[in-house]
Order: C-alpha cells, then sequence, then structure tokens
C-alpha cells in the first residue's frame, strides 16, 4: 500500500482507494486474514478507501506456505498540482528523505547472501542493527504523503522520484528533462546498516549498491534553492529528518555521483 501511494504521490497524486489480490496454492484463513489486516492498516493511515479485491486458490502453481500479493490504486490531483518534472531546471536542489530499510525492492539478494550464502537465520541478531535480520528485513516500506503533501500544495516541489527497483541510478533520471542531470554527492547522508553489511558480506561494488538498492533515501524531491530551505525547514520543525544530497546541472539526463569532501 505504501509502495503505491508513494508511487502516485510522484505525480502530485493523493490516493482514493485501493483493491488488493492475494493467490495461494492452500486457503489459510488465519493467514488471509492477517494479510488483509495489514493492507487494510495501510490503507487507514493514508486516508484511502480498501474498496475490496480478490482471493484466489491455485493448487499447483504455488508451494506450500508461498502466496503472491498484489495491489491496485487510484488517486486524484489537481492539474494545477500536477508534478511531471518539466519544471526542473539547472540550478534546482534534492533533497533525501530518509528510507525506513529496504522498502519493497533488492530482497532476492538479501535472501540469499544472508540465508543461503551466510546461512543465518531470521532470528539471528544483528549488532549493527539493534534488532534480529527478521525485524530489520520486515521493516514496512515507509508512506512520504504526510510530509509531501503540504508542499505539492504550495507548488514549492517540481519533481519527485521514488526509489525503489533501479535505486537512485535508474530512478531518478525518470523525471528530468533532457537538458538536465543529477549530481549526487555521496556521503552525504547515513547509509542504513543493512546496505552496509550487505556490500561488505556480498563484496558488491558501490555502483550497484545505488542501482539495486535505495541505499538510505527512499524518495528524493526536487526544489528551487529558496523553497528547497523552506521544506527543509518545515520538516525540521516537525521532528522530520531531510538530506540536501545533491543538485540539478545543465546535461544530458542522468546521475552523475560525487564524493562529498
Amino acid at each position: 500500500v505504501n509502495h503505491c501511494v508513494n508511487d502516485i504521490l510522484c505525480q502530485g497524486a493523493v490516493p482514493l482507494f485501493f483493491m488488493d489480490y492475494v493467490a495461494v496454492g492452500k486457503l489459510e484463513a488465519a493467514r488471509i486474514r492477517e494479510l488483509v489486516a495489514g493492507v487494510a492498516e495501510a490503507c487507514r493511515d493514508a486516508g484511502c478507501a480498501l474498496l475490496g479485491g480478490e482471493t484466489a486458490e491455485m493448487p499447483g502453481l504455488y508451494a506450500p506456505g508461498e502466496f503472491d500479493l498484489a495491489g491496485f490504486i487510484v488517486g486524484i490531483a489537481d492539474r494545477k498540482n500536477l508534478v511531471d518534472g518539466s519544471r526542473i531546471a539547472p540550478g534546482d536542489l534534492l533533497l533525501g528523505l530518509p528510507a525506513s530499510g529496504m522498502h519493497t525492492n533488492g530482497y532476492s539478494l538479501a535472501r540469499k547472501l544472508f540465508f543461503e550464502i551466510l546461512g543465518w537465520n531470521p532470528q539471528d541478531r544483528i549488532d549493527s542493527f539493534g534488532r534480529t535480520l527478521g525485524e530489520e528485513l520486515l521493516v514496512p516500506h515507509r508512506c512520504y504523503l504526510p510530509e509531501v503533501k503540504p508542499f505539492l500544495e504550495k507548488g514549492w516541489i517540481r519533481g519527485i522520484a521514488h526509489i525503489t527497483g533501479g535505486g537512485i541510478t535508474d530512478n531518478l533520471p525518470r523525471i528530468l528533462p533532457e537538458n538536465c542531470r543529477a549530481v549526487v554527492n555521496r556521503g552525504s547522508w547515513p547509509v542504513l546498516p543493512v546496505f552496509s553489511l550487505i556490500q561488505e558480506k556480498g563484496g558488491v561494488e558501490p555502483e550497484e549498491m545505488y542501482r539495486a538498492f535505495n541505499m538510505g533515501v527512499g524518495m528524493i524531491l526536487v526544489a528551487e534553492p529558496g523553497n528547497a530551505a523552506k521544506i527543509v525547514d518545515d520538516l525540521g520543525s516537525q521532528g522530520q529528518e531531510v538530506h540536501s544530497i545533491g543538485r540539478i546541472e545543465a546535461g544530458s539526463p542522468g546521475v552523475e555521483y560525487r564524493e562529498e569532501k
């Protein structure tokens, strides 16, 4: 649910309603109730109606204990508040909103590394996480609607990138006009311990880490410097963390990483 809400938020839209789909090999009522209860809770938090959905029992297609969960969202945006990236210009600043964890991508690599290669268990406590491995991997995907919506209504945001599959490297260029490129300063925000551990234990190159994971930045806002300063001030006054992680420069669309000095 939170992933879907964030996706439409990138166009300046707020959620209206949501529908879920659950598929299993054998129907287990308690498990379905738990899954749908989680969907309902997230919808309530986002002010989004859960209209219903579909539960499919398909023996032979799913192994015992496996399930498939998907969602569909519809939102609405005022034409004047649409965010399409067309106003992004050289000199604009990039503001990174922290991720709560891995969000909803990179789990195939993480499972293979932690459970298959390293042979760890979900119950293993990881000191750098301050909790068990299972608890870290189950941290919910953060919803950015409460923080971002007021700035959309004020017209302060020129572009929004939801950092999911493809990481910063592939998601940020999607919102850039033809004459703009993003310069991201690595080291300008704290990388979450889970990503540092994956990179260390898996021997993953930095370039691949920034393409596969959010690296601790779940959403990037683009704003001209004056409005960016106001966004930082407003979020700071609410106790919300935000990082200035780079800027827009003239050039072909893409992401260039620089090390912050």
